[in-house]
């Protein structure tokens, strides 16, 4: 997409009043967008090219000092020069949900309440929700509570309405 040439700079942006990039021409609007988006997707493949090249040069001495304190995840630190690495592997810990309902189960059978050693969150898909009968639903409804995100407004070019 060609730019006007009187379309600020992400720079210029930065430092203009929001009221007045409000009321800026669409057609600028829809060009700094464009290069927002354009720098969006430069900073992420530069951000994550770094990172790659930060995990080739330490991640070695990082699982070495992880093994040499007895552990398989979390943090190090390592000295580089004048530096200090961070190094952090966090742990992701995964359930299979259906062994823990059986497990559950099997507390519960014990005399044992399951609630002292798993957390249940209960949910229903909207989809789901939309598909109840209308009574069911009126049922549902003092459990439901609807917040919404944040407004995402895209400039498209195309015919006037």
């Amino acid at each position: 997409m060609t730019y006007p040439v009187n379309t600020p700079s992400v720079d210029d942006m930065l430092n203009m009043p929001t009221g007045e990039l409000a009321q800026m021409p669409v057609e600028l609007l829809a060009s700094l967008q464009a290069e927002l988006a354009h720098a969006t997707t430069q900073l992420r493949s530069a951000t994550a090219r770094f990172n790659t090249a930060l995990e080739v040069r330490y991640a070695t001495r990082a699982s070495d000092a992880r093994r040499a304190c007895g552990k398989d995840t979390g943090t190090v630190r390592l000295v580089d020069g004048d530096y200090t690495v961070v190094a952090d592997l966090p742990k992701r810990v995964e359930w299979d949900q259906e062994k823990l309902v059986q497990i559950a189960a099997n507390i519960a059978d014990s005399g044992e309440d399951p609630a002292e050693f798993i957390d249940t969150k209960l949910t229903v898909s909207e989809r789901k929700y939309g598909a109840l009968p209308g009574a069911w639903r009126d049922g549902f409804e003092p459990a439901r509570t609807v917040k919404t995100g944040a407004l995402k407004v895209t400039l498209e070019a195309g015919d006037r309405v």
